[in-house]
């Protein structure tokens, strides 16, 4: 699904990330840890096309994608869902979903200006759609709320719907859990079981390893920029550098 190869990338004369090299199968929820500033959220632009990188190479189900923008990648089916709650303030919870269904339309601007047939039928595939999707994540009961109003995990859930309705194949999570309640926190771990058990990829990038190891089929370990490990949640936690990275302290949490 996809493939990271040599990838680096520098800020003036200092390395995010060096020859950072990634491989992930279809269908697979990947962990990405690391500690503070060892160039995962700088990764996950890198694969979302908000950053270009230094060097090195990204392609997705076979593909090259560096030369892509990221609406162009997000065509492609790379979604990405960042860490702090980005939601359209002043649009309803549906509105917020709809949004994100943009990609599937077909009709152009003159049709939706003069509220043609095809148009007002289309717009109706997408509300259903939208609603569909506030069901999956659990918020059917907040449609008509404001974005903006709902809590921080309520947030959380609406940025990941907006996602969905793009109908990625690729969902990156940038700290999804950052700031969340505990039982915030089971909940976004029951939607994201929800969404591999629908064939969806994950990259999750995430402070807290016990949450990441208890999802993630395989984890790759950063550390100042580099690759210091990667395999089975179990081996990374008894891995000697990445405990090391860690200082022990977040392996045993």
């Amino acid at each position: 699904m996809l493939h990271v190869e040599r990838l680096s990338r520098r800020f003036g004369g200092v390395y995010a990330l060096r020859d950072v090299g990634l491989q992930v199968e279809s269908g697979e929820v990947r962990g990405i840890i690391g500690p503070n500033g060892a160039g995962k959220s700088t990764l996950f632009h890198l694969i979302a096309g908000h950053l270009r990188a230094n060097s090195g190479q990204i392609s997705f189900r076979g593909q090259g994608i560096d030369r892509l923008s990221p609406h162009e990648r997000a065509k492609r089916g790379i979604a990405i869902v960042y860490q702090g709650a980005r939601v359209f303030r002043g649009m309803s919870v549906l509105e917020n979903v709809m949004v994100g269904a943009h990609l599937r339309a077909r009709h152009g601007f003159l049709g939706a200006a003069f509220r043609s047939s095809r148009a007002r039928r289309e717009e109706a595939e997408l509300q259903a759609l939208a609603r569909t999707l506030l069901e999956e994540v659990g918020l059917t009961e907040l449609t008509d709320r404001p974005a903006e109003s709902l809590p921080l995990g309520q947030q959380r859930a609406l940025q990941v719907a907006r996602a969905l309705a793009a109908n990625p194949t690729l969902l990156l999570l940038d700290e999804p859990a950052s700031g969340l309640r505990e039982q915030e926190r089971t909940r976004l771990a029951e939607l994201i079981r929800r969404l591999r058990a629908r064939g969806l990829t994950i990259l999750l990038v995430e402070h807290d390893v016990r949450l990441v190891t208890s999802l993630s089929d395989r984890v790759t370990v950063l550390d100042l920029g580099a690759v210091i490990a990667e395999g089975k949640p179990a081996a990374i936690r008894e891995d000697p550098a990445v405990i090391g990275a860690y200082l022990g302290s977040a392996l045993t949490a």
